[in-house]
């Protein structure tokens, strides 16, 4: 049998999400969601989280605007992946839009490494700014903001990761650092960024710089936050949810800037029916393959065009730079799955790997596989040279992964160069030469932090759907809802009968399921074996598009023979 475990929710909950508008299903829904009150479904931006109650946010909008005011020339430093190519485009576009002269630049991961250090610092120095801005980076850059001090440029830090010991001695904004009562300590780079325009904005306000000229629309760059936002991974709360929801409305709506649409149909999606699906598994990784790969600039580039014409090649770049992300992943997944014959998984509690032909922007996704297919908190290094190996960890439900690496780091000086990230994600640095050591002292505070229980693997679902529920509007309703980390896409479990099966493109089984009340298509991809005649699955309520028709299907995520009784 799977381990299934059906998420719990309360009858009475659902009845009062139910009087409150919500169809049964959704309700139901939310409410296995930790959703308990109507207001947390929120639906309006005057819904969103008041910029005043983030540290630091409105001496930000203070800041920029007097800027603004003295002509100073602004440079924002930008971080390689989704997140950070977002809020560099959000802070570029929305600071140009308030009259503010301003450039950027991204350093590139293979040359420069993470964040605002010293020598970004004095690569931004020949662009002669004022003020540097730091979007997704900097809460960790003591000696880059000393450095810029020493240059004479100030730093405005914007950020959302976990705050070291001490803090830079810069002006913060950053949900996470000490002291911030803000409520949604999940925003992306690109949502932090986001509220210090809002700050910005009503701090113009308040000194009539519009009086004689149009305010800004901020609303107009909520499809960058939203992509951000879902290719960050950050959790899905209501603020975030908020952000994301209003972000896809503007899409299907047809308002996307020109990159966003590239992405879109470079990809071959249906921008007028984006879901958040779409910008976690098609359009985030599209973006990323260029940080992974090459150089983020490219991304950006693409974010700021101001026309399909500018954008659409620039897509296609991004797009072929996924293809061959996805290949290299692919060798990278055969080689750490022979690495790990030699290893029994099932008696650690992690798993350290490395290869020397590893490339370096791939690991993270690596990492990530494995955790998934193991479930196991993973760390894979790639050669960095110069004697050193760099390497991208996930973790599983039950570890800090920062915390525990800030563990090794404590118990043994030195065996981490560097390091940063959060509770499911982070990067390090470590020396080639002690590569074993590490990977024995990360073992050791795995098992420490980890409860033995948490390595068994537990699949939750939504329970079973009636008849009544398995419906084409009821897919088409979940698409639209916002969905993802923290807060997971629905899915549903029950035993089938598997009427008809056959493979389509060569690599997919197109089935016929019935059981418990319920026929429905199905698909189970990446998978070219048949089916036994019962089965227990997994599945997601979904929508087949085929020749301009529309129905309903199922995907199936998980599957096993069914029990014989």
């Amino acid at each position: 049998m799977l381990n299934i475990v059906t998420r719990p929710w309360s009858p009475a909950i659902v009845e009062h999400l139910r009087n409150a508008g919500h169809p049964a299903l959704l309700a139901r829904l939310y409410a296995a969601r930790g959703i308990s009150q109507a207001d947390q479904v929120r639906e309006s931006l005057s819904e969103l989280l008041p910029f005043d109650a983030m540290l630091n946010c409105a001496a930000a909008g203070e800041r920029l605007a007097d800027a603004i005011g003295r002509g100073e020339k602004m440079l924002v430093v930008a971080d390689y992946d989704a997140d950070g190519a977002t809020a560099c485009a959000v802070a570029a576009r929305g600071l140009t839009a308030m009259g503010a002269a301003v450039e950027y630049i991204v350093p590139n991961r293979f040359e420069y490494g993470y964040g605002l250090s010293p020598e970004i610092v004095r690569l931004a120095a020949q662009r002669k700014p004022d003020l540097i801005i730091t979007v997704d980076n900097g809460i960790a850059a003591h000696a880059g903001i000393e450095e810029a001090r020493r240059l004479g440029i100030e730093v405005l830090v914007t950020d959302h990761h976990l705050a070291a010991d001490t803090l830079p001695d810069a002006l913060i904004v950053n949900p996470n650092q000490p002291g911030c009562g803000f409520a949604s300590k999940s925003l992306a780079g690109v949502g932090v960024m986001f509220y210090v325009l809002i700050a910005l904005r009503a701090e113009l306000r308040r000194r009539g710089q519009f009086a004689t000229r149009p305010e800004p629309n901020l609303a107009e760059l909520l499809d960058l936050v939203a992509l951000g936002t879902v290719a960050d991974v950050v959790k899905l709360d209501a603020n975030n949810r908020l952000l994301v929801d209003q972000g896809l409305k503007r899409m299907r709506a047809g308002k996307a800037i020109p990159g966003i649409r590239a992405l879109f149909k470079a990809a071959g999606r249906n921008l007028a029916k984006a879901a958040a699906q779409d910008l976690g598994f098609t359009i985030g990784p599209r973006l990323n393959a260029a940080g992974r790969l090459a150089d983020m600039s490219l991304g950006i580039a693409c974010l700021l065009a101001d026309d399909e014409a500018t954008a659409t090649p620039l897509a296609a770049e991004l797009d072929r730079l996924n293809r061959e992300r996805r290949e290299i992943e692919a060798d990278m997944q055969e080689q750490a799955q022979a690495l790990l014959e030699s290893i029994v998984v099932a008696d650690g509690y992690s798993l350290t790997l490395f290869e020397p032909t590893w490339h370096q922007g791939v690991v993270g996704l690596l990492a990530s596989r494995l955790k998934d297919r193991h479930h196991r908190p993973v760390i894979a290094f790639a050669d960095a040279g110069d004697g050193l190996l760099r390497g991208s960890g996930r973790a599983i439900p039950g570890l800090h992964l920062r915390d525990a690496l800030d563990l090794v780091a404590k118990r043994q000086p030195g065996l981490i160069v560097k390091f940063g990230g959060h509770a499911a994600a982070a990067g390090l640095t470590i020396p080639a030469d002690r590569l074993t050591a590490f990977t024995e002292s990360f073992e050791t505070v795995c098992r420490e932090l980890l409860d033995p229980n948490a390595l068994l693997r537990v699949i939750e679902t939504d329970g079973a759907l009636s008849p009544a529920e398995c419906r084409l509007d009821q897919a088409l309703a979940l698409r639209a809802a916002v969905w993802g980390q923290g807060f997971p896409y629905p899915t549903f479990h029950g035993d089938f009968t598997v009427a008809s099966q056959r493979l389509v493109a060569e690599r997919h089984l197109k089935l016929r399921l019935t059981g418990g009340g319920l026929e429905a298509d199905a698909m189970l991809f990446n998978q070219d074996t048949p089916l036994p005649e019962r089965i227990q699955a997994v599945y997601r309520l979904d929508v087949n598009e085929w020749n301009g028709a529309t129905s309903l299907q199922f995907t199936l995520d998980q599957w096993r023979p069914a029990d014989p009784g």
